[in-house]
């Protein structure tokens, strides 16, 4: 019998197991739907199917760097408790090496690919969900290149609930990036300079200036220009190199690094679950009723 795409989607969606497990699962089973779930709970596979539905939005961030190219990437657990498992730390870093030496463009594409031990990524994450025992999903990554004269700055703070990676041209010294990224990681800038603002977001954040400052009753002929020093303080919120140095206030970040002989190229930011709608479920009440329902 001919598997089709919709029939592996169909029991990936009734399994949660991988595209190329399913794939198997049905070829082996003729098409049989009951008898293909049943073959991916025997070999183990389909216990992450339990946990497809859940929110998985703690876990770490992580970054690997080889020479002139560096990952970060996030992979997500339902809980900060297995985000300390040394399980699920190994996990981070395999892939991390993975997309480090394939170079995938979406996660996606991934997925799909071949590990070195010979299984496809969702097929070894999958593995990893069945071992530990809670929904593990590799969110994003970003592979980052530079020059021999460039610089990356790797920080990870609170053990990974935080990754930054930045580069830096026209200096080698990965100190200097690293203390950037320090700064990236506390005050957590959306863009590096102000050529970097889109004209719209100006646009929008002067009307609502001029809007606020109508409202304070200042006389119109000096909004203008109270509104255009509003503006610079928006840029100081938002743009890199014009943040106050967290090691020194009295210097910007732009300024500080130009003593470097040295100028910002790019910058990534991740913090652990951001985006992701939450659980506001109570762990503990959470545990008490299993423990009740086993009595």
């Amino acid at each position: 019998m001919a598997i089709t795409a919709q029939m592996v989607k169909e029991l990936r969606e009734a399994t949660g197991a991988g595209m190329m497990d399913c794939k198997k699962a049905l070829t082996e089973t003729n098409g049989d739907m009951e008898k293909a779930v049943d073959y991916l709970r025997e070999k183990g596979i389909a216990k992450a199917a339990k946990k497809a539905d859940r929110i998985a939005a703690e876990g770490l961030t992580y970054i690997a760097t080889q020479g002139n190219e560096a990952v970060i990437l996030e992979v997500n657990s339902e809980t900060d408790f297995v985000a300390k498992n040394e399980g699920f730390q190994a996990l981070t870093k395999e892939l991390a090496a993975h997309l480090l030496t394939q170079k995938p463009a979406t996660v996606e594409e991934a997925l799909a690919q071949t590990m070195e031990n010979g299984v496809t990524v969702d097929h070894h994450i999958n593995t990893a969900i069945a071992k530990i025992g809670e929904k593990l999903t590799l969110r994003r990554f970003e592979i980052v290149t530079k020059t021999d004269a460039d610089a990356f700055g790797a920080y990870l703070h609170m053990g990974g609930r935080i990754g930054v990676l930045v580069t830096l041209a026209g200096t080698t010294e990965e100190s200097v990036a690293k203390d950037v990224a320090m700064h990236i990681a506390a005050v957590n800038p959306k863009y590096i300079d102000r050529s970097a603002v889109t004209a719209e977001e100006i646009e929008r954040e002067r009307q609502v200036l001029t809007q606020q400052a109508l409202n304070e009753g200042k006389p119109e002929n000096i909004v203008a220009k109270m509104v255009e020093g509003r503006l610079g303080k928006y840029f100081e919120d938002i743009c890199l190199v014009d943040q106050a140095f967290v090691k020194d206030p009295d210097v910007k970040v732009g300024k500080y690094v130009a003593s470097k002989g040295a100028s910002v190229k790019s910058f990534v930011r991740y913090a652990v679950g951001e985006g992701i709608e939450k659980r506001q479920d109570n762990f503990a009440e959470e545990v008490m009723n299993q423990v009740r329902g086993n009595n």
